[in-house]
């Protein structure tokens, strides 16, 4: 048995859909068992919990040969730092109590660094805690800035004309798609290849830079002039607010945007075929970005 926390997920849903694709045995955990209820029908086995609950999670990965382990990105929470660690402390001791055998989890370049790094420090945290349960084979996935990262510019893009963004325009960075770390996921909890404790980076097919970004969206959308815009981080943390973001989350992911410009979220490995994805910039675009744009526009 497979378990996947996160099911619903940008990088749960396509994980567990591998695994079903595979004929694997798979347990998927979510809040809503409506939303669970499309991988019921595949022949999924739905377990109804909130990450939080210790004694929920500690049931749900009885009998499992390996879990998935992700910390909703809930930013909407006033409490999201105090949510991680206790979602991360729940997960190392169910994780110790039933002695799961393999883990992997979704975790970010920078994650390496205790602090200064926003949300990433949470990750950082899982990982630690984690890597002290004694006998357990975890890999923790490493992935690059999101793809999906983007969907937060279409609000502003639609309105300004601009494609806004934290990051410089010139700096290449790597992006990945979710769906690329789930398939990733997919393959280690299937093979269970790994031992001790490990880290792999996922980088995405290649570095682009932001200019590079808003020249294939507007190519995309039909705007081939789209430009985008570095916008001062005095106007970004106000903006996050004004889109419904509290003031501590907001705060935090101006904290993580801050440390990739530093240069402590970015990978420690050069990019080679062990971390490299296959999912290029222009495809998500075609695949992902198009359709959400369009259908703001119909709805406007």
């Amino acid at each position: 048995m497979i378990v996947i926390t996160g099911a619903t997920g940008n990088t749960g849903r396509p994980a567990t859909e591998a695994l079903l694709a595979k004929g694997e045995k798979v347990r998927v955990i979510g809040r809503d068992a409506k939303k669970l209820e499309p991988f019921v029908e595949r022949g999924a086995e739905a377990f109804v919990a909130d990450v939080e609950d210790l004694a929920a999670m500690t049931k749900a990965f009885e009998g499992a040969t390996a879990v998935y382990l992700v910390i909703p990105q809930a930013l909407h929470r006033e409490d999201f730092r105090e949510y991680q660690e206790r979602i991360s402390d729940a997960f190392a001791t169910a994780v110790a109590a039933v002695r799961v055998p393999y883990i992997v989890t979704l975790s970010s370049i920078g994650a390496q660094h205790p602090e200064k790094t926003g949300p990433i420090v949470g990750l950082h945290n899982m990982e630690q805690k984690l890597n002290k349960i004694s006998g357990l084979n975890i890999l923790h996935a490493r992935g690059a800035y999101f793809m999906e990262n983007l969907l937060m510019n279409l609000g502003p893009l639609r309105s300004m004309g601009f494609l806004p963004g934290a990051f410089s325009g010139d700096d290449p960075l790597p992006m990945i798609a979710a769906k690329d770390i789930g398939q990733f996921a997919a393959e280690r909890l299937q093979a269970r290849d790994f031992s001790g404790s490990s880290t792999q980076e996922l980088l995405g097919p290649r570095d682009v830079t932001m200019k590079e970004v808003a020249s294939i969206i507007g190519n995309a959308i039909g705007k081939p002039n789209l430009h985008y815009m570095h916008v001062p981080f005095l106007m970004l943390e106000p903006a996050l607010v004004q889109m419904g973001m509290p003031k501590k989350s907001a705060a935090l992911v101006i904290e993580m945007w801050k440390a990739g410009n530093a240069g402590l979220v970015k990978a420690e490995e050069p990019r080679n075929a062990k971390n490299a994805t296959p999912t290029t910039m222009e495809t998500w675009v075609q695949e992902v970005f198009v359709a959400r744009y369009n259908a703001k526009a119909t709805a406007a």
